[in-house]
């Protein structure tokens, strides 16, 4: 390793205790391991001799050192804070090799994008060069007006979505009003979409008109029959005129005649037409 991070702080607090001369020791020992990225020898004499502790009292304290801050193994003396940052150095160091080739790789692939450029801007003059009669021609055509106006592209038209047809009990009036409920919503009207609608109107008990026009009352995307408060399960459908004219004329014959009319006797629906509203009553046999 050529550097290592020493911690002023840490080195301090760990080495408080110690002699002046046993301090130095240990740096000099912490050195020696960074610089050689090995485990230091198990031979105190050559130990020694490494970082010139001479005198007994440099022995000495390099004996008690190593005992208090390294752990004697079979292959030297191992110091966990040192394989530590020799571990995260050549982490380090490989990872800004790598970097570095990739770098260098860049540099080299662009500078061969540069050379390819350059060789085509040579290409191009030598093929722009025109003969006699092709500037002749040119020229002639620059020279002639230009009558023709720019042609105005047609707006495009839209493909009309076939539209499914009015239901024969739904009123158009309220069939007209949700296609606008749906328009509105951005909701497409499909088959699936009516099949789901009326399978609901059953489920609430209402006729399909009376269950679409609370829809457009409600003025929801969606409706389902538990969404239904109970007054709203008790509108009423509208009736065609075709129905009220029939109705009409039952009504007409039974004055006539002094007798139920024979439509009503083998059941079906009454209308009781008011000046408000008109109501479907169940007429029992």
């Amino acid at each position: 390793m050529k550097h290592y991070p020493h911690h002023i702080g840490d080195f301090d607090k760990a080495t408080r205790h110690l002699t002046r001369i046993e301090r130095s020791v240990y740096r000099d020992l912490i050195d020696l391991y960074y610089d050689t990225e090995q485990r230091l020898t198990l031979d105190k004499a050559a130990l020694c001799r490494r970082i010139i502790a001479r005198s007994n009292e440099e022995s000495t304290a390099v004996e008690q050192v190593l005992n208090e801050f390294f752990t004697e193994t079979p292959t030297g003396w191992y110091h966990d804070r040192c394989e530590a940052e020799i571990a995260a150095y050549h982490a380090n160091t490989s990872q800004k090799a790598m970097a570095g080739k990739a770098s260098a790789e860049a540099k080299r692939l662009k500078k061969l994008q540069a050379l390819n450029e350059a060789a085509t801007h040579v290409e191009q003059p030598l093929n722009s060069v025109e003969t006699d009669d092709q500037r002749n021609s040119t020229n002639q055509s620059t020279n002639q007006p230009i009558n023709q106006e720019p042609r105005e592209e047609a707006p495009r038209k839209r493909s009309a979505t076939p539209g499914l047809p009015c239901p024969d009990d739904v009123d158009p009036q309220t069939w007209k009003d949700w296609l606008t409920l749906r328009r509105k919503k951005s909701a497409p009207v499909t088959e699936t979409a009516l099949n789901k609608a009326r399978d609901e109107a059953i489920a609430a008990g209402m006729t399909f008109d009376a269950f679409l026009q609370v829809w457009c009352l409600r003025g929801s995307q969606g409706l389902q029959a538990d969404w239904l408060k109970p007054h709203e399960r008790q509108t009423q459908s509208r009736v065609s005129f075709a129905e009220q004219d029939r109705e009409a004329g039952m009504r007409r014959w039974e004055e006539m005649t002094g007798r139920v009319h024979p439509d009503r006797q083998q059941g079906g629906a009454v209308l009781a037409v008011t000046n408000q509203t008109i109501d479907v009553v169940e007429v029992l046999r």
